[in-house]
């Protein structure tokens, strides 16, 4: 078998070319192999990939539970599964190309504790869209981005990466290859559509990005793509609009993506077609949704509960 970390390089060379995982999957990948690597060859010398063992991998999560991040606290119990789902999708790789290895379902993940589902009402997200200063070209384009994430469900890795020529106004839709370079349609509500078309007419440049930042220095090169709005500024502007709008929920771009599905459950739409809008590739990443809107839990409730007589 080869080196270690030749394998590792080889295994993230698969995910970026067979698996089309994106730059950030590969970068977090890249650190949980190496984070294994660097304790592997250390403190398990005697050992190797062949004779790995389920002792082996118990010390290296006794490690993960005592290790301290930049800020010096201990990785949080979820943090420390994302290393050892990793290692899990490493040896299975190993696996599939004829490496004797240590079989990757006898490892298990503990349980963690549910995170809680936040998400906006309709009348908080009408308080946050409401919020930008639409006098402004800046605050138009900020409205036209809130009302597209609510309306979409977009990520903000999606949404940053959008040009308006693909914008179909008049049909109210647009295609985007998203998360796993898996295709799919997005549809605008008449809301948004009419705030970007809106952001559109007061635009005087001819920039590609559909939303561009209005500060630093203005870069024309490559159709104006280094005008781009990054992620990081899309997450600034949803801040800045929450803080604004004292909003009792620490919304982020994701939470307009979890109000989004919740909305569209909430008035009836079945459980496929919101996961064919949010472009999940597993419904059971989509029935995380269905606790909080299942209107039969609710009646039963109203129903039945002393509290209600």
């Amino acid at each position: 078998m080869s080196a270690l970390p030749q394998l590792i390089d080889q295994f993230l060379e698969y995910l970026e070319v067979e698996r089309n995982c994106s730059k950030l999957t590969l970068r977090d990948y890249r650190h949980y192999l190496k984070t294994f690597d660097q304790w592997f060859t250390t403190m398990a010398p005697s050992k190797t990939l062949e004779n790995l063992d389920l002792n082996t991998i118990r010390r290296y999560r006794v490690f993960l539970a005592n290790k301290l991040t930049d800020k010096d606290i201990p990785l949080k119990k979820v943090t420390q599964n994302y290393y050892v789902i990793a290692l899990r999708s490493f040896l299975r790789y190993l696996i599939k190309n004829d490496h004797k290895t240590l079989e990757p379902s006898k490892i298990d993940l503990p349980k963690t504790e549910s995170r809680s589902l936040k998400f906006l009402d309709r009348e908080q997200v009408d308080r946050l869209v409401t919020m930008p200063d639409t006098s402004k070209e800046e605050g138009v384009r900020d409205r036209a981005i809130l009302e597209l994430l609510f309306s979409t469900g977009l990520r903000v890795s999606e949404l940053v990466k959008l040009n308006h020529p693909q914008i179909n106004i008049e049909r109210r839709e647009f295609g985007i290859v998203g998360k796993g370079g898996r295709a799919r349609v997005v549809f605008i509500s008449e809301r948004a559509a009419e705030w970007v078309e809106r952001y559109l007419s007061v635009r005087k440049d001819t920039f590609k990005p559909l939303f561009i930042r209005y500060s630093g220095r203005v870069i024309e090169e490559y159709n104006g793509d280094k005008m781009r709005l990054t992620p990081r500024s899309i997450e600034r502007i949803v801040k800045k609009y929450v803080s604004l709008a004292r909003l009792p929920v620490d919304a982020t771009v994701h939470t307009m993506r979890h109000s989004f599905a919740t909305d569209l459950l909430t008035n009836g739409a079945d459980l496929r077609s919101v996961q064919e809008m949010l472009g999940h590739k597993n419904i059971a990443t989509t029935q995380i949704y269905t606790h909080i809107t299942n209107k039969q839990l609710r009646e039963v409730h109203k129903t039945f509960h002393s509290g209600n007589k």
